[in-house]
């Protein structure tokens, strides 16, 4: 197994990602579209604190077949609206579900909260649906990583979070990727802060090559600065798996739950009451079905792509003004000086 040629989720083929942020907002949001038609698309959630928008949809017993676009967004519920700029602008695109002679297109959104990371937020008009209408207008196969996006105002327990996003060409072929942004109550390294929980996971040096913590048997966790700085209560990691095997909503339901290990493998804790943490799961049929060989373990290979996605996210973000928490970059830039 190695990564796609950019180690993006546009590694599959037929997707592309648009970032909109706001510095002086301190959030953002962020856009996975296919190109080539409705991708057939499931979801799970396993946090206790989910803000979403048309996920019902998603389940396998429903109507719908597809969706056109998906949305991660800051902003908690203010940033669901961020859909309906992208809606907008899919509508004059003409693409959608058919309703006679209607079109709706179909935006299932997901959202986080960094509504007290520093930002200003004393704004006249919701914001969201402008920065929604951005995101899916810059959407391109190559994305910015880090502080972009739905990640621009992300934090973990202990540094600033971001958004990430990995891939994988598994050995019949079939490539899979993750998109996450993490804004979770747990933190992406261990105690120590100089390791990430996901550095098993690690290819090459993606999230900084710093290896995996030598510390042997369980650690106790640090204080969270998060909650120090914010607030117990402003979470969530939210994210998004597609591939181009052909899957129909039962299997991506099914995927997308499996996919959630990636998030207990790289932010201890997850899926806390106060968490929302959701996963949706896309499949743009490109591909036939997995081989034999593969399907059973794709559910480990989503789950792998997403601890990688979570680490990266963390490890590209950049310092901004009036940060609420610091990089982990500039913690061990401290610590080796």
């Amino acid at each position: 197994m190695t990564p796609g040629a950019r180690n993006l989720i546009t590694d599959v083929d037929g997707l592309i990602v648009g970032n909109a942020q706001d510095d002086h907002l301190k959030s953002g949001t962020t856009v996975l579209l296919s190109k080539q038609g409705p991708m057939t698309t499931s979801y799970a959630v396993m946090g206790g604190a989910p803000g979403t928008r048309d996920t019902d949809l998603l389940e396998p017993d429903k109507t719908v077949p597809g969706v056109d676009a998906i949305v991660l967004s800051g902003g908690s519920a203010f940033g669901l609206a961020a859909a309906q700029g992208v809606m907008d602008h899919l509508a004059e695109q003409g693409r959608g579900f058919a309703v006679h002679s209607a079109r709706v297109p179909i935006v299932p959104a997901a959202i986080l909260f960094d509504l007290l990371n520093n930002g200003r937020k004393d704004w006249d008009t919701n914001p969201y649906p402008d920065l929604g209408r951005k995101a899916v207008t810059a959407a391109a196969q190559d994305f910015a990583l880090g502080t972009a996006g739905a990640g621009t105002g992300a934090t973990d327990a202990q540094h600033k979070g971001g958004l990430g996003s990995a891939s994988l060409v598994l050995p019949d072929g079939t490539t899979i990727g993750a998109l996450v942004a993490v804004n979770a109550l747990g933190s992406a390294t261990t105690p120590s802060g100089k390791h990430f929980w996901a550095a098993p996971f690690e290819i090459g040096t993606e999230f900084g090559g710093l290896g995996p913590d030598p510390t042997a048997g369980l650690q106790p966790l640090p204080p969270s600065r998060k909650a120090a700085a914010m607030a117990q209560h402003g979470n969530t990691t939210i994210g998004c798996v597609a591939t181009d095997a052909t899957l129909d909503k039962a299997a991506c339901k099914r995927l997308a739950t499996a996919a959630h290990d990636g998030f207990a493998r790289a932010l201890v804790p997850a899926h806390t009451p106060y968490d929302g943490d959701l996963i949706f799961v896309s499949s743009t049929g490109k591909r036939g079905a997995p081989s034999d060989e593969v399907m059973p373990l794709l559910g480990h290979f989503a789950a792998v792509c997403m601890a990688r996605a979570i680490a990266r996210a963390v490890w590209e973000a950049t310092s901004r003004d009036n940060d609420a928490l610091p990089t982990l970059r500039s913690e061990l830039a401290r610590i080796q000086t």
